[in-house]
C-alpha cells in the first residue's frame, strides 16, 4: 500500500471513514450467499481494494491489488455499466473469459461507484466460487442503491476535508494578521509616545499663534494615533484569546484620574468645553487603567461629533450599589440603521471627514465595560446623544 499513489492512499483513508461500507459488504454477502465483496477503487492503471469481507479465503485485503488487466472491473471503468453473472460456465460471454479462471469463480456481480461529478471512483463487487442467483432486478437494484449511498459519503467527506483545509488555512492567515498587528502597534507606541512628548513641550513654549496651533494639531494627532494603536492593539488581543486583561484595584479617588483625562483631551481641543459632573465620593474596585481608557474613547467621540459651541458633559457617580460614567454631547442624532452596530468592531456609522478611524474604539469601550461586569449603552435623541456605562459594585 506505501507504493500506491498518494490519491488512491488518501481514498481508501476515506472508504474506511465510511461506517457503513462494512455493513453493505456484510449485507450483499447475506443476500447473494456470495463469500467474497469488496470495493474497490479502480484508475486506467490500478485495482485496489479499500474495504473487504472475505467469507471464502480469497486472500485480497484492503490495500491489496490485482493486476488492472486481469480483472472485469476495467472493462466496467471503460463502459460505465454493470457486469452481472449467474453462472460463469454457463454464460455466453464470461464462459471462456480469462478472469474467471485466473480467480476461481463461478458467479460474479460488479456495479460502477460514480462521483457526483461524474468521474468513475470504482466498483462495488462480489464473488464466489459456487454458481448464484444475481442476475436479476432485486440484486441489480440493491448494489445500485450501495452504490450511490457509498458515492454520497464520498462526496460529504471530499467536502469535509476541504471545508477543514480552508478553516486551517483561514485560521492560520487570521493569526499571522493578528500578530503582525500586536508586534505592529507595540513598535508604534513609542514613537508616538515621543511625538506627543514634544508635542506638549510646545504647546508651553511662549510661541506665535502660528506655532502653537501646529503644536496643537502634532499633539491631536498623536492623540488619535495613539488610541488607534492601543485599541487595535486590544482588538488583536481578543482575538488571539487574551481577551481585556484587567488589573483591579480599589479606587478610593476616581474622580482624579477621571479629571487627568478631561485635561489631556480639553489641551487637545482647547475651543470646546468639558463639563465634569463627578460624584465619586464611594469606594469602587475597577482597573483604573481601562476605565481610563473607555472614558478617554467616549470623551474623544463626544467631543469628535459634538455640535460646536455646545459642552460635552461627563458624568459620575459612585454608590455602594454600583457606579456609572455618562457622556453626552449635543450633535446630529445617531440613525436607527447605525445604533445596533455601535458596539461592533470596524462599525463607524457615518463619519465626518477629517475624522475617520477603524471603528474600534466605541467596540473596545464596550469589552472593557463587560470585562468589569457592566454595560455600555446609547441613547441618542435631536437634542443630545448619551453614552452609559453602568457596573454593578455588588
Amino acid at each position: 500500500m506505501n507504493s500506491l499513489p498518494s490519491d488512491i492512499q488518501q481514498d481508501i483513508t476515506r472508504i474506511d471513514k465510511i461506517s457503513v461500507v462494512p455493513t453493505i459488504l456484510e449485507m450483499i454477502c447475506r443476500t447473494t450467499n456470495m463469500g467474497f465483496a469488496a470495493v474497490a477503487r479502480v484508475s486506467d492503471s490500478y485495482w485496489v481494494a479499500c474495504s473487504v469481507r472475505d467469507e471464502i479465503g480469497f486472500g485480497l485485503k484492503p490495500g491489496g491489488e490485482l493486476k488492472l488487466e486481469t480483472t472485469i472491473c476495467d472493462e466496467i471503468r471503460q463502459s460505465g455499466n454493470g457486469v452481472f453473472i449467474d453462472h460463469v460456465a454457463e454464460d455466453e460471454h464470461f464462459c471462456s473469459h480469462h478472469t474467471p479462471a485466473m480467480y476461481g469463480f463461478q458467479s460474479y456481480i460488479s456495479i460502477p461507484i460514480i462521483r457526483r461529478d461524474g468521474s468513475f471512483f470504482g466498483t462495488l463487487c462480489a464473488i464466489d466460487p459456487q454458481p448464484a442467483k444475481v442476475n436479476n432486478p432485486d440484486v441489480i437494484n440493491m448494489f445500485r442503491m450501495y452504490s450511490e449511498l457509498i458515492s454520497f459519503h464520498l462526496d460529504a467527506l471530499e467536502q469535509l476535508e476541504q471545508s477543514e483545509q480552508r478553516l486551517k488555512e483561514e485560521h492560520y492567515i487570521a493569526e499571522l494578521r493578528e500578530q503582525f498587528i500586536a508586534i505592529l502597534g507595540h513598535d508604534l507606541k513609542n514613537p508616538i509616545g515621543a511625538i506627543a512628548n514634544s508635542a506638549q513641550l510646545l504647546m508651553r513654549l511662549n510661541g506665535d499663534e502660528k506655532s502653537l496651533r501646529l503644536a496643537n494639531i502634532i499633539a491631536d494627532s498623536s492623540f488619535r494615533m495613539s488610541g488607534l494603536v492601543e485599541n487595535l492593539l486590544d482588538f488583536a488581543r481578543g482575538r488571539l484569546g487574551e481577551g481585556i486583561q484587567l488589573k483591579l484595584s480599589e479606587e478610593q479617588q476616581a474622580h482624579v484620574f477621571l479629571h487627568q483625562i478631561i485635561s489631556e483631551l480639553q489641551s487637545i481641543w482647547p475651543e470646546s468645553t468639558i463639563e465634569a459632573r463627578f460624584d465619586v465620593s464611594h469606594p469602587v474596585t475597577m482597573d483604573s487603567k481601562r476605565i481610563s481608557q473607555l472614558f478617554s474613547n467616549l470623551l474623544a467621540n463626544a467631543l469628535s461629533y459634538g455640535k460646536p459651541g455646545h459642552p460635552v458633559i461627563a458624568r459620575a457617580y459612585s454608590c455602594p450599589d454600583y457606579f456609572t460614567l455618562d457622556v453626552s454631547n449635543a450633535g446630529e442624532k445617531i440613525s436607527d440603521s447605525s445604533m445596533p452596530l455601535l458596539f461592533h468592531p470596524f462599525s463607524r456609522g457615518k463619519v465626518q471627514h477629517g475624522k475617520e478611524g477603524l471603528g474600534l474604539g466605541l467596540f473596545i469601550a464596550s469589552e472593557i465595560a463587560k470585562a468589569h461586569g457592566g454595560k455600555l449603552t446609547v441613547t441618542s435623541t435631536d437634542e443630545e446623544t448619551t453614552f452609559s456605562f453602568h457596573m454593578p459594585l455588588k
